[in-house]
């Protein structure tokens, strides 16, 4: 398969337009429709194409500021339907968005630089993103979106369920909640033939069981976290729901900005050491943005993550973070002490602060100019570090996209031969 043409990202109306469009030339395949709305009264669209009863499910756009799986779906969409291979006993079914008042709200799809992407950053608290509620709130409050994802894969139990994700600057890595052998030599493949960096040590699966270069296995329940203070735990998470039927999750993430130092296996010289200093520059920068909006939002703090509009509740929730995270990496001994993990943490710890810097500065642009100027100087300060420290070189839309979707089909035809015939 051939690079794809795709030059920029689909917005949540042109997913719908074009899966319309898909449905209306081969009705006999496809099928467009609605599977629950937002708390704002957006539809969640599903399509589906195929008729068997194995199933893989692929899931966009649940994490805001993350666009790259909405022309990934699409593109796989496409592909199934002209491929009949890969609709062979196998129907294909595609959340387009997950979050679509969450993508209603980042505004920074196809930005130019990282300054530009933070300018329209938004990413919701953790209680109000789909895939993670679980894992914070009791089964009677989640949020509508959780409730209709829970839906699907309760109705399709899918032998597969792909999650795809996106990071600012850094490399490609997956996630699994159960393994799946074979996996990491076409991932890898696909990422040098595309020139994606491969993120050996990423810190959201530190200290996880390795399956192959950049794939990591989600480790059992008694395994106790690696960031003892981050409220949310995977294990909780919808990945783990078609565990039910006896399928599994794969998470697959493919950066916008490709970074050096993310790939480097070497072993780092001082990791406690370099955890240290990261941890207090992390408590100094978000220090800065607490000061900004304690001065002139007195009290948002204590009510972090649940009072105010969208923005700010994003904020204060991000905020609110910060002291156990830093405590956690001064305090835990090192789950992987090469260089590629302290430079996936350094790239972490500088995000939280600027995510909640570009958020509040948004918040503050009309009710407080100035504050809001200072918030922008920090947003680009910041972002111009990131992307000098990582040597940050733009992934074309194009490549982003095909390196999702080869991972996916290898990943949906990997774990099928793991699986046999059945639907689990």
């Amino acid at each position: 398969m051939g690079l794809l043409p795709e030059l920029r990202h689909p917005t949540v109306a042109e997913l719908v337009s074009s899966s319309r469009a898909l449905t209306a030339r081969r009705p006999d395949l496809c099928v467009l429709r609605e599977v629950g709305l937002s708390r704002a009264g957006r539809p969640l669209h599903l399509l589906s194409v195929g008729h068997a009863r194995r199933a893989v499910l692929v899931v966009a756009g649940a994490h805001a500021n993350e666009p790259a799986g909405g022309g990934t779906l699409l593109a796989l969409a496409r592909r199934v339907v002209a491929e009949r291979e890969l609709r062979d006993e196998t129907s294909w079914h595609f959340l387009l968005c997950a979050d679509p008042d969450g993508a209603s709200l980042h505004t920074a799809t196809d930005p130019d630089s990282l300054y530009d992407y933070h300018l329209g950053f938004f990413r919701p608290a953790g209680r109000e993103q789909p895939e993670w509620a679980p894992s914070v709130l009791p089964p009677d409050r989640l949020p509508p979106e959780t409730l209709a994802l829970t839906g699907v894969i309760d109705e399709l139990r899918p032998y597969l369920q792909v999650s795809l994700h996106g990071t600012d600057l850094g490399g490609s890595w997956v996630q699994l909640t159960r393994d799946v052998p074979g996996l990491a030599e076409p991932f890898g493949k696909s990422a040098a033939e595309l020139h994606i960096p491969v993120e050996t040590g990423a810190s959201d699966a530190a200290g996880w069981p390795v399956s192959g270069p950049g794939v990591r296995v989600m480790p059992a329940a008694e395994a106790g976290p690696v960031y003892p203070s981050l409220p949310d735990d995977a294990r909780h998470s919808t990945w783990y729901r078609p565990h039910r039927y006896g399928g599994l999750t794969a998470v697959v993430e493919v950066p916008m900005w490709a970074g050096g130092l993310v790939d480097d296996p070497e072993p780092h010289p001082a990791p406690a050491e370099a955890l240290r200093h990261l941890a207090d520059r992390l408590l100094r920068d978000a220090r800065e943005v607490r000061q900004v909006l304690e001065e002139v939002r007195p009290g948002a703090m204590e009510g972090a993550g649940t009072a105010g509009g969208p923005l700010l509740r994003a904020t204060t929730w991000g905020l609110e973070l910060v002291p156990g995270l830093a405590g956690d990496l001064v305090r835990t001994r090192p789950p992987d002490g090469t260089r590629a993990y302290v430079s996936s943490v350094d790239a972490f710890t500088r995000r939280v602060p600027l995510r909640a810097a570009a958020m509040l500065r948004r918040e503050l642009r009309e009710s407080e100019p100035h504050a809001a100027a200072r918030l922008e100087r920090l947003v680009a300060l910041w972002s111009d570090s990131f992307a000098v420290r990582f040597r940050a070189r733009r992934v074309p839309v194009a490549h982003q996209v095909e390196h999702q979707v080869r991972t996916v089909v290898a990943a949906a035809l990997h774990a099928r031969a793991g699986t046999g015939t059945g639907t689990g």
